[in-house]
């Protein structure tokens, strides 16, 4: 079992940048790693994703263009930069290797 740690998580104002770190306890360059956000009142969903050598980047519609996730297999770390921020992407945001979680990271966007 991977142990996952985020940070990089606050309060920022619309139109913001934040950049969210992922940091795994065991080499992760073997698996795909992924971005998951849950607002407030509401289910988990999907946010971003990236395969296991960087190569390939999935994104939910919503941040498409605002949002990029990219990796250091060396520091096996995980990263979400987040540009353009709307008050909408306030939430939780998990970062995620296979069935393993880390405990969350809260970004608040004020209007």
């Amino acid at each position: 079992q991977v142990q996952l740690v985020e940070s990089g998580g606050g309060l920022v104002q619309a139109g913001g940048s934040l950049r969210l770190s992922c940091a795994a306890s065991g080499r992760i360059n073997a698996y795909a790693m992924g971005w998951l956000r849950q607002p407030p009142g509401k289910e988990r969903e999907f946010v971003a994703a990236i395969s296991w050598s960087g190569g390939t980047t999935y994104y939910a519609d919503s941040v498409k263009g605002r949002f990029t996730i990219s990796r250091d297999n060396t520091k096996n770390t995980v990263y979400l930069q987040m540009n353009s921020l709307k008050p909408e992407d306030t939430a939780v945001y998990y970062c995620k290797l296979s069935d393993d979680w880390g405990q969350g990271t809260q970004v608040t966007v004020s209007s």
